[in-house]
């Protein structure tokens, strides 16, 4: 048989984006690990951790050199948010929300002008968050209750949003309100808000189990004023720009879950190769060994199945079904493995004095946020039976 070029391996990186990770997962150890824990009890990120994080170039990853970003790729977005989400998942959210929403929704839907001014800004020193969520209406994306009315040069929004990250410590917010009720999910459209404009303010912060450090606040629209110039894509168009950006963040939650279970292993891995029971470390044992295989194996699956998805994103070719199935996969196996951390620690697992006990309150919003397990399993069905 004739030998013939063969594709890399999906876990095969390239010299820039093997350099890309490792650099951003030094300055995770080096610079956030020591602040988890505090981080995690306040509740807050610094702003100065911030700054460093746009010093970095994290936080505008694929936004053009251009425009002062790094004009990198999707997938070395992908390797950004798993790299800091071994250390702290909290800002590994952070940093998924600004590129793989964010970002990416104002790449495929703004205006040259839009790209212009908010890019710039992005990938400059202001933080971004995507206003989708309502009370009302959560794994029912499209049941919004925000309105949008035409008054003048622009709209005047009125409404209430939740669940909102980054939004305590965000300057720019794509917002997701009806302009025509009366056309159903036909008139959502999304818009472009800054937090200086009048009739907008952050509201209640909420108190969570996990990645407490990422902000998650309410939105309050009172008469918002908004110029017509910052709507996003087209009136009417939202449910578009929502739909298909999510899919690109479900890609994200993959990464930072991979993220998350890696640094649950590597913590368990080092504990059980330490902790002695009967004469020699309980890493000896073969029940210890089955269950850290297993943990490596689905580890391994879900790593595969994330950065497939966003190889076919990067390649232009559908991923749908890939990122519905990475976000349910990933997400489920992080919380496993967490949870295998915790128990391998024994009573220790159960202190914060210990890192697998954050990990594992971590772990538990990726089946829930952009999408539910439920959800993605749904969206799965409907590919499979069309």
């Amino acid at each position: 048989m004739r030998q013939t070029d063969t594709a890399p391996a999906l876990t095969t990186l390239s010299e820039d984006e093997r350099l890309f990770r490792d650099s951003v997962h030094e300055f995770a150890d080096r610079e956030i690990r020591p602040l988890v824990r505090e981080m995690d009890a306040q509740a807050k990120i610094p702003r100065s951790l911030i700054d460093q994080l746009f010093e970095l170039g994290v936080m505008g990853i694929e936004v053009p050199d251009a425009l002062g970003g790094s004009g990198a790729s999707f997938f070395h977005a992908v390797l950004g948010v798993e790299a800091l989400s071994r250390v702290d998942p909290s800002i590994g959210v952070l940093v998924d929300v600004q590129n793989t929403l964010v970002v990416n929704a104002l790449l495929r839907w703004g205006s040259e002008d839009q790209k212009n001014r908010y890019l710039r800004k992005l990938a400059a020193g202001s933080v971004g968050a995507y206003a989708l969520s309502e009370a009302g209406s959560g794994s029912d994306a499209f049941g919004l209750a925000a309105r949008a009315a035409e008054r003048g040069d622009g709209f005047t929004l009125t409404g209430r949003k939740l669940w909102i990250t980054n939004a305590n410590e965000a300057d720019i917010f794509i917002v997701f309100a009806n302009a025509n009720p009366g056309a159903g999910y036909r008139g959502i459209t999304a818009f472009l808000v800054e937090r200086g404009f009048p009739g907008f303010s952050v509201g209640h912060k909420e108190d969570k189990l996990g990645i407490r450090a990422s902000s998650t606040c309410e939105l309050l629209l009172e008469d918002c004023r908004v110029p017509r110039a910052n709507v996003l894509g087209e009136v009417g168009k939202g449910y578009k720009v929502a739909i298909e950006t999510l899919n690109e963040g479900r890609i994200g939650i993959g990464a930072q879950m991979i993220g998350l279970a890696q640094g649950a292993l590597d913590h368990a891995v080092r504990y059980t190769k330490e902790r002695q029971q009967f004469g020699k470390p309980i890493a000896e044992f073969q029940g210890v060994q089955f269950e850290l295989a297993r943990a490596a194996t689905e580890l391994h699956a879900a790593r595969l199945a994330v950065y497939n998805a966003a190889r076919l994103r990067d390649a232009g070719q559908p991923f749908l079904i890939e990122a519905a199935m990475c976000k349910l996969f990933s997400s489920e196996m992080a919380e496993r493995v967490a949870s295998l951390a915790v128990n391998l620690f024994g009573g220790y697992g159960f202190v914060k004095d210990y890192p697998v006990e954050k990990l594992y309150r971590d772990a538990k919003i990726g089946q829930i946020y952009e999408g539910t397990s439920n959800l993605q399993l749904q969206t799965i069905a409907k590919q499979m039976l069309g």
